[in-house]
């Protein structure tokens, strides 16, 4: 699907109905990362119209020329949902830059929003953020056969780059979620994105808040994401091991229970 927001064209997906949930993907891939990740957790769980749009400069969604950062991106996805979920109530989650963006939605758009999940986000002053290291790889990933099988020599070097548990079901997961979206990114247009990455408001956001990180995330850190908390007053944090920038694969079983506890605390928010 399309939509005109803000002079420009987002693509997005979307799936099922009821409360409308804008999941939001990092930098570098396209919606189907966010999607591959969060559909589990609505198996069996109706009343969610889940939206996945696919951010400027990657997978279908161009980078206009007038946008300059991620002020311009921001008032580009508040665009979409003014066209996709007008003046309701929406949950929304995001991921690494999507993250960053979901905080900046969440804090221009408080009484809209009813709940906010970040996942490995972004922040303005990382710390503490390890080299990468592979906690866990599966003898058949190691010995590169699984691997090879899979995946473009580009793609090895970008799988064993970003995920810190290799296994031939990790392998899978960037092969179907990730690896699609890596030739449609626009490289010069994320260069104009990030000119001025940094947003002007972040403030505080009252509502049922999730924070997840990777203990092994050596993208963003875990530490920065603590810093979070004080931010957002019903915040939970949480810190797995085990898992890199790459948590939503890494520790699928934690993600669909941490987010469906969210989901119910954001049901409850809605129903009081």
């Amino acid at each position: 699907m399309e939509a005109e927001a803000g002079g420009a064209v987002v693509h997005y997906v979307e799936h099922g109905d009821g409360l409308p949930v804008v999941a939001l993907h990092g930098a570098g891939v396209d919606h189907r990362e966010m999607a591959g990740a969060l559909e589990p957790v609505f198996r069996g769980r109706p009343g969610y119209r889940r939206v996945y749009p696919d951010l400027p400069g990657m997978g279908r969604t161009p980078v206009p020329d007038r946008l300059r950062g991620s002020d311009d991106v921001l008032d580009l996805l508040l665009g979409l949902i003014d066209a996709v979920v007008g003046e309701q109530q929406f949950a929304i989650v995001g991921h690494s830059f999507g993250g960053y963006l979901a905080r900046g939605i969440a804090a221009r758009r408080p009484a809209q929003v009813a709940g906010l999940a970040l996942i490995c986000p972004l922040g303005e002053e990382p710390r503490d953020v390890p080299a990468h290291e592979v906690l866990h790889a599966s003898a058949d990933v190691a010995d590169a056969a699984d691997v090879a099988d899979a995946l473009s020599p580009a793609e090895q070097d970008s799988f064993r780059d970003y995920f810190v548990v290799q296994t031939p079901a990790t392998v899978e997961r960037f092969r179907e979620y990730v690896a699609p979206a890596l030739p449609l990114v626009d490289r010069d247009g994320l260069g104009r994105v990030f000119e001025q990455w940094r947003l002007s408001d972040t403030s505080a956001y009252a509502g049922p808040t999730l924070i997840l990180a990777g203990r092994q995330d050596a993208t963003v850190g875990y530490a920065g994401a603590w810093d979070l908390v004080a931010r957002y007053p019903h915040a939970t944090y949480a810190v797995l091991d085990r898992a890199g920038h790459a948590l939503p694969h890494e520790q699928t079983g934690l993600l669909t229970a941490l987010i469906a506890e969210w989901l119910d605390r954001v049901d409850e928010h809605r129903a009081a």
